[in-house]
């Protein structure tokens, strides 16, 4: 029988979608009108319930709670303080005002814009960017959060409520410069005290507080603010549970060790010196330390753990805190769901759930003695030892691949003028070209299609018939509605990733392996277990159907060797480097086939390609050398006259446009609506000297633009980027989309170009 462990146990935070994406479905039925909000809100609830179940089981001492959101994190916060943009009208801390600020409204038959989306640190999470402004006051409106913190503690009164730091929370906005961002914090922190007041009356006794831009290169000024920011929100009676996470804090140890909190958590798998900060730490103060890796899908080798952790908990005892690194928002929710991967790689996951248990094995192992668990490390060591013996997980042939590619030349024949000219001359292209990023919506009709044929209740040969009438639909509305470069719509391909490593040898796939992406989205990343390499070609014959379709070029659609490997679950025991380069030659082989079969025109999409950063400069160019280099490798083959296309979203640019133009794309297609093209900046700014088509209107949003919202924003890129290297397209793929949303936004998109084309001819 498992006891309670005596050492204090907790969680930074939990999945959110619940069992089999529960509140994806809860959502989008309450988002189509077909279920009130009171349903939502009891399917929130009941994953809630199970969240607190699941703590409880695994005898966590202090769970959290107020981390759960029903669209994002940081715009409950920018709700919760009142900080939401003035285009919306005076907004409560409503749910409604949350899917507003996440999905935009219409008022007056204008569409008003979401905010924009960001990458949360380097995860695959979008957060919701709240909007600033110097005059807007803060107004604290905490009804709905106090909801849910009277909710846990009727459970268990050590629920522990979940924060984001005022630093963080402003740090991350926008809307005003840092220095008007920074003068809001004594107003802001004054509030949080306010909260941690009325928190301190419902009987709350710790609060934890997340503060991880402190895994960032700060500015001083940033760091200055600390210390008098959490000397005003310090609440009478409330315990301060400071928390970093994604990357070690490095010199700003002794500052947040210091600060008028009573416990710094730190993230252990990216801090190697555990013993260095528990030095910096006053005697009275707690150390959590992140010991269980919130990111990985792998098991804990809860030996080698142990052997980091039995020091530490010599030296500070009780004053020692376990829990994972992270919030467990980015693994799925239960491993216990794959039943259909191999035994060796299901018994080599640890989802969610899981690494609960394994929290609570190793607070046993330290209070009660290894021999406590000894079982449980016996059944890790042994469960990691299978899976790295078994077939595939190295193949020796791919032994001399990273030596191979760091010593080639990886640059195509041609510079970009000559390849410009020789594509122009093939493809004889308009003034401000019109295409789309790649995905067209995926239907009912195409899922049904796709399960069938998965549950074999229709042939492979019934299956690419419905495929192919897909796509010749696909091609038939584009030209249609005038698009130059055409693409063929996705429609065989369940995740830009997902497809491809279903076709990748190393590779493996779960049921129920999701995770949230933004709001309602998730996505069901790939593990990779073992080596990758392609055994036969993977869009081809897709790619090769589509053209037959049309005189006009279309895509080749790929998704690009850096962000399959981030937007996987990846093996732990080889360098990102080494995996990534695995990719990159399998990528080559599909590039030359696609070449070889006609295809004109290939776009290898790297999205993640920022996402990949590490958060410290000080490591970032041996990422960026590596991760340009495979982009490149996949491509090195191509002639003059095949354009190379890339996209990539959510991202800023300004501090590594140098390594965008090192991957020397002919066209680089990039999410620019939201900010309201502002990303161009850095492209101007850089001179870049290839072609570029940034995204003049927002596919994540449900609103339909019109021309006259269109024009005015390629107008503006018209003022960045020269006439002749300016392509029209829209922020992202149109796969979440429906084609009555679809068509009429691409024809606005295109009346928009031909309208440009004339003033300029």
């Amino acid at each position: 029988m498992t006891t309670t462990p005596s050492l204090t146990t907790h969680v930074l935070g939990f999945p959110r979608i619940g069992e089999r994406r529960a509140l994806k479905w809860a959502q989008e039925q309450y988002w189509r009108g077909a279920t009130p909000l009171a349903a939502l809100e009891h399917t929130a609830s009941q994953i809630r319930a199970r969240q607190r179940a699941d703590y409880a089981a695994a005898h966590i001492s202090r769970p959290p709670v107020g981390d759960f959101s029903l669209y994002d994190h940081m715009a409950d916060t920018a709700l919760l303080f009142g900080q939401t943009p003035a285009r919306f009208g005076t907004l409560a801390n409503t749910a409604e005002a949350l899917f507003v600020l996440g999905r935009g409204q219409q008022i007056d038959g204008q569409n008003v814009a979401p905010l924009a989306m960001k990458k949360w640190f380097n995860s695959n999470y979008h957060y919701l960017v709240p909007e600033l402004a110097a005059d807007q006051p803060i107004r604290l409106d905490s009804a709905r959060y106090l909801d849910l913190v009277r909710e846990a503690l009727a459970e268990n009164p050590q629920a522990k409520p979940v924060l984001v730091g005022p630093l963080t929370f402003l740090y991350l906005s926008r809307g005003i410069d840092e220095a008007g961002r920074l003068a809001k914090a004594p107003a802001l922190a004054a509030a949080y005290q306010t909260l941690l007041t009325q928190l301190h009356a419902l009987g709350v006794s710790w609060v934890q507080i997340d503060e991880p831009i402190l895994a960032l290169d700060l500015p001083t000024a940033w760091l200055a603010a600390f210390e008098p920011t959490y000397h005003r929100l310090k609440a009478v009676g409330i315990s301060l549970l400071l928390t970093t996470y994604f990357g070690d804090i490095n010199g700003a140890v002794a500052m947040a060790a210091n600060l008028p909190i009573d416990g710094l958590h730190i993230d252990a798998v990216a801090t190697p010196d555990l013993l260095a900060v528990a030095d910096r730490l006053p005697e009275y103060k707690v150390l959590s330390v992140g010991i269980i890796d919130g990111r990985s899908i792998w098991r804990a080798d809860l030996a080698a753990l142990l052997d980091r952790l039995e020091p530490l908990h010599r030296r500070l005892g009780d004053r020692l805190w376990l829990a994972p690194s992270s919030s467990l928002l980015h693994v799925p929710v239960d491993a216990e769901f794959e039943t259909q991967v191999p035994p060796v790689l299901r018994n080599a996951l640890s989802y969610a759930r899981q690494k609960l248990g394994e929290l609570a094995a190793l607070a046993r192992g330290l209070s009660e003695g290894r021999a406590a668990i000894a079982a449980e490390i016996a059944a890790a060591t042994a469960a990691r030892a299978a899976l790295d013996a078994a077939p595939g997980r190295h193949v020796q042939a791919l032994k001399p691949l990273q030596t191979r590619i760091r010593q080639a030349e990886v640059s195509r024949q041609d510079a970009f003028a000559e390849r410009a000219a020789a594509q122009q001359a093939r493809f004889n292209l308009p003034a401000f070209p019109t295409t789309t990023i790649g995905s067209f919506p995926q239907t009912q009709e195409i899922r049904a299609a796709r399960k069938a044929f998965k549950n074999q209740a229709i042939s492979l040969a019934d299956y690419e018939a419905a495929m192919q009438a897909e796509i010749r639909q696909v091609i038939t509305a584009q030209e249609q509605i005038g698009l130059d470069a055409l693409v063929h719509g996705e429609a065989e391909r369940n995740d830009m990733v997902e497809y491809f490593g279903e076709q990748l040898d190393g590779f493996a796939f779960t049921q129920e392996g999701w995770v949230q992406s933004y709001g309602s989205r998730c996505v069901k990343p790939p593990i990779i277990w073992g080596d990758v390499h392609r055994s036969r070609p993977m869009t081809v014959a897709w790619s090769q159907f589509a053209q037959s379709l049309s005189q006009k070029p279309v895509k080749g659609m790929l998704t690009g060797p850096v962000t399959i490997l981030f937007w996987s679950f990846v093996r732990d025991d080889l360098s990102r480097e080494t995996i990534g380069y695995q990719i990159a030659e399998a990528l080559r082989h599909e590039v030359n086939d696609l070449i070889a079969a006609g295809i004109g025109m290939i776009q290898v999409d790297e999205p993640a390609f920022r996402e990949g950063l590490p958060l410290r400069k000080k490591d970032w160019a041996s990422y960026l050398t590596w991760a340009v280099r495979a982009f490149k490798w996949a491509v090195k083959d191509a002639p003059a006259d095949v354009q190379i296309h890339t996209h990539m979203c959510y991202s800023e640019f300004n501090d590594i446009i140098e390594s965008i133009a090192a991957l020397d794309a002919d066209v680089i297609t990039i999410e620019t609506t939201r900010s309201n093209m502002e990303l161009l900046d850095a492209f101007a700014d850089f001179a870049y000297p290839n072609a570029i088509g940034p995204g003049i209107y927002d596919i994540h949003a449900p609103q339909i633009p019109t021309a006259g919202e269109i024009t005015p924003r390629l107008r503006l890129a018209m003022d960045k980027i020269p006439a002749e290297r300016l392509w029209v397209n829209p922020d992202c793929g149109l796969k979440t989309r429906s084609w009555a949303e679809v068509i009429p936004s691409l024809e606005a998109m295109v009346a928009s170009a031909r309208s440009l084309r004339s003033s300029v001819q």
